[in-house]
């Protein structure tokens, strides 16, 4: 079975989530206030995507595109924290061009082991022993872990090549390719023959530099017509472009002008996505089978009106080899023209931003659809939220807390919000109960929390007292007290 070909797929990828913290407390015989050692939770895995040479097609992801991370372990007692999960390496061809499903270019892979975090592993939660502070000694609860960035990616495949040959189907671009390098693409004489692009490496000299033959395009290939909006694609990165023109067809109202001119034509149409033109190229005009005579009468009759383009024109027979020296060595020269032309490679560097002063990191707003309720953005509150277990009060205070010092509760004060106004947090809505000072709330001691006394609970002295009373008996009433 032949092996297919794909340069486009939508893969649906999920990174691993991160695991709950754990909320326990030390117990040992002759220890007592053993203090909280829950461990913290493991990060959740990566998807990474990463250039491999020895892939050419993304046929595996066009098999299997949804791929997953491993989630990251819960954290344990006696400080032992949760294995991170398993990152997950996704290994593309050179020249992958990863977007959004609206089209948005968000990386363009090209080079051996380039590297792109295609989605990020959920933070693991906290254990109540990362969590102990002067004013909570002991917590009772643990963070939960994030979940993590799923995300819907594009994967499409242009061809890193520094030559590109274009043509009307059956111009002899295979044949060429197969002459000038070793690839060995399928030839025959019929139309659309080529159905995927071929890549060959082509030597002139000290220059070695790669030819890319695509399907052939016809008029209206930009808008969908034919095979050539599928792979118009895979001539974005070439240094310069071939027109391969076939001087021996026969077809009525073709000649090599109007070929070329139709060629152009669908070139300026099409619009590359990473932002180039394809305008600016260098041309080379390649007339094709002059081993026919009437090839060769029309080549040299249409050669003069070529140059005065300014284009370089080169009469070729794939079949007697004629003239492809010299086309190698100008092909040569071109390449190396512009791979001198381009800037000097730099290494990658790292920018610091730092927050600016009056970036509080959140914000408030009315909420549209509510009257009388607030949203809050950013990211700091959403994903202190999305750590909260809000089966446990004690975890409820802790938000309550960190949204305090972070300055929400200032903020909705502002705003107007009212005790019992509703306010929502990424995916949670809960009525406000103002907890600041200025909030109408009573101050307590250090350490507690009014919000989360619970005065039916037996205290540690009540208890001692209770057991005293087992051990000596309830004691008899003085008689003399009365008096």
């Amino acid at each position: 079975m032949a092996s297919r070909f794909v340069d486009r797929a939508v893969i649906h990828l999920a990174a691993g989530n991160g695991g709950n913290g754990c909320a326990s407390v030390h117990r040992e015989k002759f220890k007592p206030l053993g203090g909280p050692d829950g461990g913290n939770g493991g990060s959740g895995g990566d998807v990474l995507l990463i250039v491999d040479p020895s892939v050419h097609t993304l046929l595996d992801f066009h098999f299997r595109p949804h791929a997953r991370a491993g989630n990251g372990r819960p954290g344990q007692g006696s400080n032992r924290n949760g294995a991170a999960g398993e990152t997950l390496e996704l290994r593309v061809p050179d020249g992958t061009v990863v977007l959004t499903e609206d089209g948005e270019v968000l990386a363009d892979l090209i080079g051996a082991g380039t590297t792109f975090v295609a989605a990020k592993g959920g933070r693991g939660g906290l254990g109540n022993a990362a969590l102990a502070s002067r004013a909570r000694k002991a917590p009772g609860f643990a963070l939960l872990g994030e979940e993590g960035e799923a995300r819907d990616l594009v994967l499409e495949l242009r061809s890193v090549a520094d030559v590109g040959l274009l043509g009307f189907p059956s111009a002899g671009k295979s044949s060429l390719i197969s002459v000038l390098s070793a690839a060995k693409p399928k030839i025959a004489d019929y139309p659309f023959t080529t159905l995927v692009p071929n890549l060959g490496v082509v030597t002139a000299g000290d220059t070695v530099f790669t030819m890319a033959d695509v399907p052939g395009l016809i008029p209206g290939a930009s808008q969908g017509k034919g095979l050539g909006l599928d792979f118009l694609r895979h001539i974005e990165r070439c240094a310069v472009l071939v027109h391969v023109i076939d001087c021996a067809t026969y077809e009525p109202g073709r000649d090599p002008v109007s070929d070329i001119d139709a060629l152009e034509e669908e070139l300026a149409r099409y619009t590359p996505a990473l932002g180039g033109d394809l305008a600016d190229r260098p041309r080379v005009v390649v007339l094709n089978k002059i081993d026919v005579p009437d090839a060769a009468e029309l080549a040299e009759l249409v050669r003069p009106d070529l140059e005065a383009r300014g284009l370089r024109v080169f009469e070729v027979s794939t079949v007697s080899r004629k003239g492809l020296r010299e086309l190698t060595f100008a092909l040569g020269e071109v390449v190396e023209s512009y791979r001198a032309a381009l800037p000097a490679p730099t290494p990658t560097k790292i920018v610091l931003t730092p927050r600016a002063v009056d970036d509080s990191g959140f914000s408030v707003e009315p909420d549209p659809d509510e009257p009388g309720a607030y949203i809050v953005r950013g990211p700091r509150p959403e994903r202190w939220v999305r750590q909260t277990d809000f089966g446990n009060d004690e975890a409820i205070g802790y938000l309550a807390d960190r949204l305090n010092r972070l300055g929400v509760e200032e903020e909705l004060a502002r705003m107007g919000a009212e005790p019992g106004s509703q306010v929502t947090i990424g995916d949670y809505s809960f009525e406000w109960e103002p907890s600041t000072p200025g909030a109408m709330t009573h101050l307590a001691g250090r350490g507690t929390d009014p919000r989360l006394e619970n005065r039916s609970r037996v205290t540690a002295a009540e208890r001692k007292e209770a057991r005293r009373i087992r051990r000596e008996g309830e004691p008899e009433p003085d008689e003399d007290a009365g008096e």
